[in-house]
Parts: structure tokens; C-alpha cells; sequence
């Protein structure tokens, strides 16, 4: 997905490096914390563990979340985050080079398992890819409410103008007034048929390629701030969004698929260190699109440090101490 990296093509090539010369690379995590309200009595001591992540902002930090908790958890945690593409990174966890990542439902469901249609209910959709995957090796603990998927955005004057909030609101626009609905769009998204082509035919819109610009993603939050286009395909927990001041468009039927992230743990190590779970599940459980966007946009505006952002969230919560 998006600068998530769904792009098949990317992630077979990622396999076949990982395939070809194994995961080599990576530091140990040094971090100097301790228990806060996880990892009390340390019950990872003695674990040697490998975290993994894509390599976009929003994976090196929940990447980095998960080793630190482990690393005050008492556990020894090799940083593997930053692989390219999303099957490096998954194929690492099912192999067992890695033990465990964040990792988002709609990504397993869709490009790993092979699905075409999404499950509306985003609970109903990770018990799906839960029970799928236990065959693979792979156990996939509760997920997050953060979901990163798909949304159009406007700036907060065409906001004002054309007072649209749902996508079903701009499907009307184009229709009464098509001038007014310009897009900005990755090429990914515009051929995708969970993208542009199958939101159009969802919420009848019938746009001509005109009024369809394709740009690179970190350009789209540009113009559309500009309001160079009307509106911009954006991804629902990216920094910029707060940053620049941009209104998503409520999917309002329900069109794009789930993505929440939810820990994904090679079988034989949660086997083998069952705490994981237990030190996981206060921290999935805070992560929601708000605290995404804050934290991404601490790296993508602000140029800090993905683990120094990790870092300083899990401790003003509470979850580690220095």
C-alpha cells in the first residue's frame, strides 16, 4: 500500500532477496529503559528477539514501539527494521529470521492470502486473516483501531466552499458541479481496483482524465494544500494531514479496505515467550489514527528520529521508564 508498499511486484522482489542471502543486516537496540505499566518482573530476560518493519515512517515507529517494550521487558532485541517492500518483512516473520512486527490486516488479507474482496468489519476481517495465517506459522495478536488506508482530503478552504465530508458528498459534487472536483493521485491508486477505478464505480462518480492529475504521494499533500486539486488521495494516518491542515473525506459506504495494524508474530516464538502477548496488548490497544498522525508527523515535518518518537511516546505514557 502506498508508501506502505502493497505493490506486489516490490514485495516478490524483497522475497527474493531475503530468500537469496538471508536477513543480515541490523543492530542490537540499546535503549535504557525499564518497566512502566509493561514488562513488570521482566519476563522476557533471557529472550533474544528480532523486531522487523517496512520501511516507511509509520512502520519504523510501531518497529521501534515493539523493541523497546521488549528491550524493558527484560529481553536482548535485535532492530531489523527498514526492509523494502511488504513481503521482506513478512517473509522474515514467517521464516523465523524475525519474530515479530507490526503489520496491517488489509496487506495480509489482500496481497499475502490472496483475496480480492475486503471484509467490511475490521474485526471480522483480522479473524479472517488470523485464522488463515496460523497455517503459514504466523499468529496475529488483536490489532490496533489505527487504520491506514485510502481517503481523499481538501484544504481547509475548499472545505468551507464546497462543505463536502463524505466521498458520497463529492460524488454528488462532481455531478451538480464537475469543474469543482479536480484529483490528485498516486498511479498506483489510480489503477488499483481498491483504488480510484472501483471508488468511482462504488460511489458513481465518473470523473474525465482531465480532472486526474498523477503525482508522487508526498507531492499529492502539496498540491492539495495549495489546492492545486480539489482533492487529494491521502492515507489516513500521515503526519502531514494535521500538519497541513487537511479535512478527510468520510468513506461513508465502507469502500476501502481495512488496514489495522496488529502485531504479527512468527508461531514458534510466541510458543516460546507467550509474553509477548501480554506486554503487546496495552500498547496495540492505545494506537488509533489520532496517535499515528502525531507521531508521524513528529518524523515527516518535524525530521526526528522514528526510534527517538517511538521511544518518547511509550514513556510520556507511561508504558516504560527511563
Amino acid at each position: 500500500m502506498k508508501v506502505t508498499a502493497r505493490t506486489w511486484a516490490v514485495g516478490v522482489l524483497a522475497a527474493a532477496l531475503l530468500a537469496g542471502c538471508g536477513l543480515t543486516s541490523g543492530s542490537p537496540m540499546v535503549d535504557d529503559v525499564r518497566p512502566g505499566s509493561i514488562g513488570r518482573g521482566l519476563p522476557l530476560k533471557g529472550a533474544d528477539l528480532t523486531v522487523t518493519s517496512k520501511e516507511f515512517t509509520e512502520q519504523l515507529i510501531l518497529g521501534a514501539i515493539m523493541g523497546i517494550a521488549f528491550e524493558a521487558a527484560g529481553a536482548e532485541v535485535l532492530d531489523r527494521t527498514g526492509i523494502q517492500g511488504s513481503i521482506g518483512a513478512r517473509e522474515a516473520v514467517k521464516s523465523g529470521d524475525a519474530d515479530a512486527m507490526y503489520e496491517y490486516t488489509g496487506t495480509a488479507w489482500i496481497t499475502y492470502q490472496g483475496n480480492t474482496e475486503p471484509i467490511d468489519d475490521p474485526h471480522k476481517q483480522w479473524q479472517a486473516v488470523r485464522d488463515a495465517d496460523l497455517r503459514n506459522g504466523v499468529t496475529w495478536l488483536p490489532p490496533a483501531t489505527l487504520n491506514n488506508t485510502y481517503a481523499l482530503a481538501t484544504n481547509a478552504r475548499n472545505a468551507a466552499k464546497y462543505r463536502t465530508k463524505t466521498l458520497s458528498d463529492v460524488a454528488a459534487l462532481a455531478k451538480s458541479d464537475p469543474k469543482a472536483v479536480t484529483l490528485c493521485v498516486e498511479s498506483e491508486f489510480a489503477s488499483r481496483e481498491d483504488g480510484l477505478p472501483g471508488m468511482q464505480k462504488e460511489y458513481g462518480m465518473s470523473l474525465p482524465a482531465g480532472s486526474i492529475t498523477k503525482m508522487d504521494t508526498g507531492i499529492i499533500y502539496t498540491q492539495a494544500s495549495k489546492g492545486a486539486c480539489t482533492y487529494g488521495e491521502v492515507f489516513t494516518t500521515d503526519g502531514r494531514i494535521k500538519a497541513m491542515n487537511l479535512t478527510t473525506m468520510e468513506d461513508d459506504k465502507r469502500f476501502f479496505p481495512n488496514y489495522n495494524a496488529a502485531p504479527e508474530i512468527n508461531s514458534k516464538s510466541l510458543e516460546k515467550y507467550p509474553q509477548m502477548a501480554e506486554i503487546l496488548a496495552p500498547i496495540t490497544k492505545k494506537l488509533n489514527n489520532a496517535v499515528a498522525r502525531e507521531l508521524n508527523s513528529k518524523v515527516d515535518v518535524e525530521g526526528q528520529d522514528p526510534h527517538e518518537v517511538a521511544k518518547d511516546w511509550l514513556i510520556a505514557e507511561g508504558f516504560v521508564k527511563e
